[in-house]
């Protein structure tokens, strides 16, 4: 089964709620960083995050979620578009620590305590960061409490990711929901009543409920639109040409460096750990380039 959102509003305009599937895309994270289950399963609740908030972006529009905890798990970080493509990686994929009491893999305290900041690339001269103290580690309720605190938007949210005993993720997905301004009372407690009875999301997708399916779970009782349902998926924009750039950026002395100590570079991607690798032509190429384009700049 592919991956996807479905974003929905209510008919009365009430609140706009979002779900998406994300087990093929959060597994190609996990294999690409060579992830443990805990690392695994935070990583994919962030990108599943960032697919759920992404889907509010338009055009070329661009959100990165950086969750800056003191765990041991390091930095996880986070990119997603308008068009349900995501990327991301965490600092410190290979970490182990026993379940919780409840068998549940520590997510919390494998992030630890710190801060998440949430940046939108409008397309506009500076983007705009919103940060938050992390409340709990366990992405889903420090997402909420962002929308909640610092964008002013009442958010339920649900992030769930389900490791198999091989280490492969077996189902992710997860839920948004966001009250709108003038929300009756009567809808409100039907919302929270609905939320309250549903199970696990990483429970409910692996038995094969679908987005759809669980956005009638949460709205039992309530008229809601489909608007949309758009595929989604792990996609990084590296490129030779991107970190032959990058290389050349770096300047003379260093690319010449790499060139007499090593006879070339081998440069990998953070996102999506696709490794690049420059010979010595490779290199004495981009010497060349570099030459030319301040010969060029001098110039003028």
């Amino acid at each position: 089964m592919s991956d996807y959102l479905v974003r929905g509003v209510a008919a009365d305009g009430s609140f706009r709620i979002f779900a998406a599937r994300t087990t093929k895309t959060v597994e190609e994270a996990r294999v690409r960083h060579n992830c443990w289950p805990v690392a695994a399963a935070a990583l994919g609740r962030t990108m599943t995050a960032g697919l759920l908030l992404g889907a509010n972006l338009k055009g070329d529009d661009i959100l990165t979620i950086r969750v800056l905890g003191d765990g041991p798990l390091g930095a996880i970080i986070v990119t997603a578009n308008a068009r349900g493509e995501v990327r991301g990686y965490v600092q410190e994929p290979q970490v182990h620590l026993p379940s919780t009491p409840e068998g549940k893999l520590p997510v919390g305290a494998a992030v630890g305590q710190g801060y998440l900041h949430i940046t939108r690339d409008l397309g506009l001269r500076e983007p705009f960061t919103g940060s938050v103290e992390l409340v709990s580690g366990e992405i889903a309720e420090d997402i909420a409490h962002y929308l909640t605190t610092s964008e002013q938007t009442p958010s339920a949210v649900s992030l769930g990711v389900l490791v198999d005993t091989d280490n492969s993720v077996a189902a992710a997905g997860g839920l948004l929901l966001q009250l709108l301004p003038n929300t009756g009372e009567e809808v409100l407690n039907k919302l929270e009543q609905n939320l309250a009875r549903l199970p696990h999301l990483s429970s409910l997708i692996k038995d094969g409920e679908t987005p759809e399916d669980i956005i009638h779970r949460v709205t039992r009782g309530l008229e809601v639109k489909i608007l949309e349902t758009r595929p989604v998926c792990f996609c990084c924009q590296c490129s030779r040409e991107r970190l032959e750039d990058l290389l050349v950026g770096i300047g003379k002395d260093e690319v010449a460096s790499m060139l007499q100590e090593q006879g070339g570079a081998e440069i990998s991607c953070h996102f999506c750990a696709e490794q690049y690798r420059f010979g010595r032509e490779d290199l004495q190429k981009i010497l060349e380039r570099i030459e030319r384009e301040n010969k060029a700049g001098m110039e003028k």
